[in-house]
């Protein structure tokens, strides 16, 4: 390491123990080494850096005289205990001016620049978080993923998850999902048929890149998922925004015109209303009327809060025209980052060969851990908990909104982890949610799941899965006050 640092640095000071003190200052400043980290002797740096130890003892000495670093009797140097980042800036080495290479005219996208969903990073430490899709380690049931983590660890199984699996999936998980989870949704599938993927967006922007180009018309609800929507703007202008009712996508004329559709049919992101059975039908009658490919992102399938959730749009179609997407992560862990693709297995063909040149496979130890998690009907035990959980954080929710904030309005829905919220016409939401912030209320503003460039701005989500029921109330009364 100090032969590469050193090279780095040549030339930069006239003499070579400018340059060694200047090598040693920016590997302190940029963390290299840590706080009371010992250093290289003087005789043991000089011998690795060809100079003599002289010139290595006044370098050092020199950084004991700033603080940097400390020598201790019959011990040696140590990175000082004070320094600080801010005391390091005088001493940075002079890095390339980023004007040097004109970035902006060598990008071909620019997905910096879309409207993409933001969530507070300290959503954790606020009293009141109405934030959707995160993780309640209060419902999380700890020790049974424990016990199957333990699982991972014998000897056999590292044996079989730490190799290179290169394009192949965890053969373990890929049973559950077939035997388990795809069945229960009412799809029987071959194994050559799925593929896991790194969540249900890693399954949009594969979809995407495979089978749209810039004379591809594909249509996805509006308001609708933004990440599904950026995927397919990476790819093509022709972006169709279908509207939504209390019975899910409209199928109208506009249909005719798109060559995909995007559609989350479970419960509908971000308005959370379920598509009924005569506007499945419809929409499958119009996908082989005019040639359409269903993309079905099966959001929040599981949390059904009557425990009868509704069967798959796929497991009605008798023509092959629905690719389905699976996800582990909203019930287990968000950060778990599992999913699958079902489609027919000419497509699965391709999606592994460019999932290969993405990434391989997902972590295999993870999908280790899920696959035995889902055989000892853990999973199964904790989708029930969770729906009895969420059903009355939801009833909770409605009843203090009725209560306390009558012009705020729900939209009817009978499952998921959130209502869809429509306020006065006059109140914008993404300013109310700055100011809910600051009294520490999360809500997630609604304008970023339309696409249009000027989208409505009194509509907003309010997740329940991340806060106790019995904060609800109290966290209503704050942000009526607020309105």
């Amino acid at each position: 390491m100090w032969q590469r640092l050193f090279r780095r640095f040549a030339g930069r000071s006239a003499t070579l123990q400018g340059q060694i003190r200047d090598m040693l200052a920016n590997a302190i400043m940029d963390g290299l080494l840590e706080a009371g980290a010992a250093l290289p002797s003087s005789r043991a740096l000089a011998d690795e850096l060809g100079v003599s130890r002289v010139t290595v003892t006044l370098a050092l000495q020199h950084l004991c005289d700033a603080g940097l670093v400390e020598s201790r009797a019959r011990s040696g140097y140590f990175v000082g205990s004070a320094a600080q980042p801010s005391r390091l800036a005088a001493t940075r080495a002079p890095v390339a001016d980023d004007a040097a290479v004109q970035w902006p005219a060598r990008l071909r996208l620019r997905p910096a620049d879309q409207r993409n969903i933001a969530k507070p990073q300290d959503w954790q430490k606020q009293p009141y978080p109405f934030i959707y899709g995160q993780f309640d380690a209060t419902l999380f049931p700890m020790a049974a993923w424990r016990e199957c983590a333990l699982e991972t660890l014998h000897v056999g199984a590292i044996r079989g998850w730490a190799p290179d699996h290169i394009d192949q999936d965890h053969a373990p998980l890929i049973d559950q999902i077939q035997q388990r989870l795809l069945p229960a949704r009412g799809i029987w599938a071959r194994r050559d048929e799925i593929l896991l993927t790194c969540g249900a967006q890693q399954a949009t922007f594969m979809l995407a890149t495979l089978l749209v180009d810039r004379d591809t018309t594909v249509g996805i609800e509006d308001p609708g998922y933004p990440d599904a929507r950026n995927n397919f703007a990476l790819r093509t202008e022709r972006i169709v925004r279908l509207p939504v009712d209390g019975e899910g996508l409209m199928v109208g004329e506009s249909l005719a015109d798109c060559r995909y559709v995007y559609v989350t049919p479970s419960h509908q992101c971000p308005t959370t209303v379920t598509m009924s059975l005569a506007r499945r039908q419809a929409l499958l009658g119009a996908a082989q009327e005019h040639d359409i490919v269903v993309i079905e992102d099966d959001h929040e399938s599981e949390l059904a809060h009557d425990g009868h959730p509704t069967a798959a749009l796929r497991s009605l179609d008798g023509s092959g025209r629905v690719i389905y997407l699976g996800s582990l992560s909203k019930t287990l862990a968000h950060g778990l980052r599992l999913g699958y693709v079902v489609a027919p297995a000419r497509l699965i063909v391709e999606l592994r060969a460019l999932r290969r040149l993405i990434l391989r496979h997902p972590p295999a130890n993870n999908a280790h851990t899920a696959a035995r998690f889902i055989a000892h009907g853990h999973h199964e035990a904790f989708v029930r908990r969770l729906n009895l959980a969420y059903r009355d954080r939801a009833r909770a929710l409605r009843d203090a909104l009725e209560r306390h904030a009558p012009a705020l309005r729900s939209t009817p829905a009978h499952g998921g982890s959130a209502l869809w919220v429509t306020a006065p016409g006059g109140i914008d939401t993404r300013a109310l949610a700055t100011r809910a912030l600051e009294h520490g209320i999360v809500v997630e503003p609604g304008d970023v799941f339309f696409g249009a460039q000027r989208p409505p701005r009194h509509t907003m989500r309010l997740g329940y899965s991340s806060i106790p029921a019995d904060r609800i109330e109290a966290g209503v009364k704050r942000l009526a006050r607020l309105l």
